[in-house]
């Protein structure tokens, strides 16, 4: 029966498969969620960009009611001039730096 059980290999055969295909599959994982990751960012960073592009100034007069010399009611005009911010455009990039090589070891 010892004889039987040391030269059983079915198990071992399973679960190395098993280990191998897990392996591979984690990896994939890793590498899609990283790449979704990136791509999302990409997306929001275009949407802030087309955000910060909208020109938001506005002008507006205002108005007087008046009887001869006598002013009964007026309402003041206002105006705004929207200027580039800071990160308006893909002055901010999110993005992830480019890969370097490493230096020598000491």
């Amino acid at each position: 029966m010892l004889n039987q059980l040391w030269n059983d290999e079915a198990g071992f055969v399973v679960s190395a498969e098993l280990v191998l295909i897990a392996t591979i599959l984690v990896i994939g994982i890793i590498v899609g969620l990283s790449e979704i990751q990136h791509a999302v960012n990409a997306e929001l960073n275009d949407v802030g960009d087309a955000i910060g592009s909208l020109n938001q100034s506005y002008c507006y007069s205002g108005f007087t009611k008046r009887d001869g010399w006598q002013e009964h009611a007026f309402t003041r005009g206002s105006d705004f001039v929207d200027v580039t911010d800071d990160c308006d455009n893909n002055q901010c990039d999110i993005a992830c730096d480019a890969p370097q090589r490493e230096g020598y070891k000491n």
